[in-house]
């Protein structure tokens, strides 16, 4: 995968590099709103002068980012990488991560989450915002108190950027580079869905049959970054075998990861009103009856609401659990899949949402139900020549974490003093209440209609950043973190404890 960074050297008189080379006041560039805001107004709360960014970047943080706390997937595989030895950082594992000198600064924008669902609204435009923002607080060094009142400015800016979001990097990623050309930092950008394309062909022989699946939000599908990216490869790489594509946009998923009250609410016991996910009567997103037995929701603990007593006589049906997302969701691209001309056998599912791999256990679950499943009315095994007894799930994070560390290495910008565990950050995007056109639902979360009704250039401050905290993030979300990235819950518990907010 080539490098996706951006190099601008300044070399100055004795051959020293500059970390900040500012557009001559002759050139003419073209800013964005929000980019005038951060680049000129000095009055503006999004003002950072790049003009005093450090010249040395090696002992700063490498900035992490995604619409929610799904992109944590994508900083847990880098702070467990170990590939190399870190004495001379040739190849071979030598028990210690890699990345252990390093510190990290995540943010989870999850006020403006999904970040998938705005081009569906016609807000790309608002979208590419939202990561230009992002870009801002990594590279900028405010940030507030947990309760959002005092603003406070310890945070140290960072040297390279992770942009841990399958959606940003398909619609905002050539913006962000732009951006920081324009406020003329030498920072490297790393995205995701080419190494996630190297990952997949990698499962693959030269001459071999198969099919990739394209687990992602519907916006990342939209996009068709994914798909463009692998016939792009599978071109330039000489694959010769049958190589088919299947898409699946989780209409859902992610939102129900993070908890968001649109998708997924463990308070009610009963159909709700509010709910945006699949139904029995949704053209885009249908539950279709006729797959009942394939989707096998699980209906217990009101993990599936049902307006009637008896489940088989539902009128109103709507999921209720990550894992009931799941099943319809595969079901759902293998019935794509049995459309295809000639259908091969799935082989590889890119988890194309860096939430997706948060439910890896229930996706192979599901997976082996459904290769299994006997239909009793045809009186057949609908399913199991489409699913290859060994599938390759693939998480983009290890490869995203690979081209992390070769980037570092070729710029030379390797910390040798940092400290992983004391000195990591972690931040979340809340609604900022002191701005009056904010509209909130009866959670405190923005409303749907007002999320994506808001127009780009219109410079508020909707969100801000504040540390991780129990009043943020829900017991059920920090449960998972704590079961699925154990090694970077512990991160966040040591920086939590740093704020008077003890994470457990």
């Amino acid at each position: 995968m080539r490098k996706l960074n951006i190099v601008l050297l300044a070399l100055l008189s004795g051959g020293i590099i500059s970390c900040f080379q500012p557009k001559k006041e002759t050139e003419e560039v073209a800013l964005l709103p929000i980019e005038k805001a951060i680049l000129e107004d000095s009055s503006s709360f999004y003002f950072v002068n790049f003009g005093q960014y450090p010249s040395v970047l090696k002992e700063l943080p490498i900035g992490v980012f995604d619409s929610g706390t799904g992109g944590l997937t994508v900083l847990d595989a880098i702070v467990r990488f170990d590939e190399y030895n870190n004495t001379d950082r040739q190849n071979g594992a030598d028990g210690v991560a890699d990345f252990q000198r390093e510190d990290f600064i995540y943010l989870a924008d999850q006020a403006n989450m999904p970040y998938g669902n705005y081009h569906a609204s016609g807000k790309t435009d608002l979208l590419q915002e939202h990561i230009i923002k992002d870009f801002q607080f990594l590279l900028g060094n405010k940030y507030y108190s947990l309760l959002a009142e005092r603003e406070l400015i310890t945070k140290r800016p960072v040297k390279a950027i992770v942009v841990a979001c399958n959606t940003a990097t398909a619609y905002g990623y050539k913006e962000a580079l732009e951006f920081v050309e324009k406020a003329g930092v030498n920072v490297p950008i790393i995205g995701v869905i080419n190494a996630a394309v190297k990952g997949t062909l990698a499962q693959f022989a030269k001459d071999e049959n198969g099919t990739i699946g394209v687990f992602a939000t519907v916006g990342t599908i939209a996009s068709e970054g994914y798909e463009k990216t692998i016939l792009s490869a599978v071109k330039e790489q000489g694959y010769t075998g049958r190589l088919q594509i299947v898409n699946q946009g989780g209409h859902g998923l992610a939102e129900a990861v993070d908890e968001e009250v649109d998708y997924i609410d463990r308070t009610v016991n009963k159909p709700r009103d509010a709910y945006r996910g699949p139904s029995l009567s949704d053209d885009k997103h249908r539950i279709d009856k006729k797959y009942l037995e394939a989707y096998n929701f699980n209906f217990e603990d009101n993990q599936m609401l049902c307006d009637t007593k008896n489940t088989d006589d539902c009128n109103i049906l709507q999921i209720n659990s990550p894992e009931n997302y799941v099943r319809y969701h595969l079901v759902s691209m293998l019935n794509n899949l049995q459309k295809l001309d000639n259908p091969q056998p799935l082989k590889a599912l890119i988890l194309g949402c860096t939430h997706y791999p948060y439910m890896i256990r229930e996706i192979q679950t599901v997976l082996d139900e459904l290769r299994n499943f006997y239909d009793e009315e045809s009186k057949r095994y609908p399913y199991k020549a489409l699913i290859s007894d060994q599938i390759h799930i693939v998480d983009p994070s290890v490869y995203v974490a690979k081209e992390l560390f070769d980037t570092l290495k070729e710029r030379q910008l390797f910390n040798d003093h940092g400290d992983m565990l004391a000195n990591s950050e972690f931040f979340i995007s809340v609604p900022n209440t002191s701005n009056k056109n904010i509209q909130l639902d009866s959670a405190g979360r923005f409303t749907y209609d007002y999320k994506y009704g808001r127009t780009a250039g219109e410079i508020q401050e909707y969100v801000k950043a504040v540390p991780f905290a129990n009043q943020n993030i829900s017991r059920e979300t920090l449960d998972r973190f704590r079961q699925v990235i154990p090694k970077t819950f512990e991160l966040i518990r040591n920086f939590s404890q740093k704020h008077d907010n003890s994470i457990k």
